[in-house]
């Protein structure tokens, strides 16, 4: 590896961009499936898949023939206009989730804020919520964006320092910690979310499985009793699967798991097929059709490009059979992780090609290792400090799995 070179486009960042960031030391120059290669010409395993949105690989030929086809003909004309490409998306969209009405938008957390925007409108024009008193219960641990409005709810105090004042109308209940002694569900985190609930409540916002929390998956029958909470207490439930959704646990969605279905879906990451940011509030008429013109709106939310690329995305999730190698290779990668014996791994848990290794606080830090495994030409990422996240794309072999573990073994057995 060229260092000199290396360095230069590492210091260039460092003179010309924010410091927003603490990316591991590699300059990234391409990719193809599920392997990226530096400007050095060295190869990696991607481990990590952009957080979920290249869950295809990398420059997947399709998805690449799609996007220089509709840029040919059309690429950003704004949704003052009606355009074919958005028309088919949202109906294959519409189709395949089960939600009757789609709101586009790019990014997760303007996906979020729509949602935010939706719950609350329903929650006055629908519910009969007072003006400005609506309510949403969110989840300790929650990750859902960046914008003001979403760190505001974080209950992570680094992502909240200096950014202040925020908005009210949001309350923190517990998240449901598979760790918890309850035998049933999470009895501590359903009667949190019960005590906060009132007539002002207009919407429970979680994730089916908290990632950026460090891949914190709730019991199972939490998303049931949820569901049963909402209902019975006339409450939307929306789920954030912008990082679980679209085949990343073992199902199209991870709600699926627990056979229920949620007032509001919020998808991005993947939806893009890893080459455009896309994303989407779903949801239903009687939600949907509080918005009038004028009451909300994006640029570049369903842009022909956009639209072409993620109704593409959707197809090879089926066609390329993403779905059950996400939960097939899961299973097999999550039950060799589990089989490791070291005795700084605290915990390895997941679902689907989503993993979480969680290291004991006194061991080296997740981030060192992740750097040990960098050399070694697996990249990955770390969360908390303490957690390795492992989420390669959905078309990942079993025998670059296997490859990975020989690396992960090897570099643990340094430690």
């Amino acid at each position: 590896m060229d260092k000199t070179l290396q360095s230069t486009y590492i210091e260039k960042e460092a003179l010309y961009g924010a410091s927003n960031y603490s990316p591991l030391p590699v300059v990234l120059e391409k990719g193809e499936g599920a392997y990226l290669w530096d400007i050095d010409g060295n190869k990696y395993l991607d481990m990590m898949s952009a957080y979920s949105a290249v869950s295809h690989g990398h420059s997947h030929p399709e998805l690449v023939k799609t996007l220089h086809d509709q840029a040919k003909k059309l690429a950003i004309s704004s949704r003052a206009f009606y355009t074919e490409p958005f028309a088919a998306y949202i109906e294959k969209l519409s189709k395949l989730s089960g939600f009757s009405a789609i709101l586009p938008m790019n990014t997760g957390a303007e996906a979020v804020e729509t949602a935010i925007k939706a719950a609350r409108r329903w929650g006055y024009f629908t519910k009969g919520i007072p003006d400005n008193k609506a309510e949403i219960i969110i989840a300790d641990g929650n990750f859902h964006g960046r914008t003001t409005t979403i760190v505001g709810f974080s209950s992570e105090e680094e992502y909240k320092k200096g950014f202040g004042p925020f908005g009210a109308g949001f309350l923190t209940a517990d998240y449901c910690n598979n760790n918890c002694d309850c035998k049933q569900a999470c009895t501590t985190s359903i009667e949190s979310i019960k005590s906060l609930i009132t007539k002002n409540t207009c919407a429970v916002l979680v994730e089916p499985i908290q990632g950026e929390g460090g891949i914190i998956i709730p019991k199972e029958g939490w998303l049931k009793q949820l569901r049963e909470i909402c209902t019975e207490n006339n409450v939307l439930m929306i789920l954030d699967e912008i990082q679980s959704g679209l085949g990343r646990t073992g199902k199209l969605f991870a709600y699926q798991h627990e056979d229920i279905i949620p007032d509001g879906l919020i998808l991005g990451k993947a939806l893009g097929g890893g080459l455009m940011p896309v994303s989407a509030f779903l949801s239903s008429r009687e939600v949907m059709d509080h918005f009038d013109p004028g009451s909300h709106g994006s640029t570049f939310g369903g842009n022909p490009l956009a639209a072409s690329v993620a109704s593409k995305a959707l197809d090879l999730l089926y066609e390329d059979n993403l779905i059950d190698n996400s939960h097939e290779l899961g299973l097999f990668f999550l039950k060799e992780l589990q089989s490791l014996n070291f005795s700084f791994i605290k915990e390895v848990r997941g679902k689907g090609l989503w993993i979480g290794l969680e290291l004991h606080k006194s061991s080296m830090p997740a981030k060192d290792v992740c750097k040990l495994l960098l050399k070694e030409g697996m990249l990955c990422k770390e969360t908390h400090e303490t957690v390795i996240r492992f989420a390669p794309p959905l078309m990942i072999k079993k025998s670059e799995i296997e490859w990975a573990l020989s690396k992960i073994k090897k570099v643990f057995s340094s430690i």
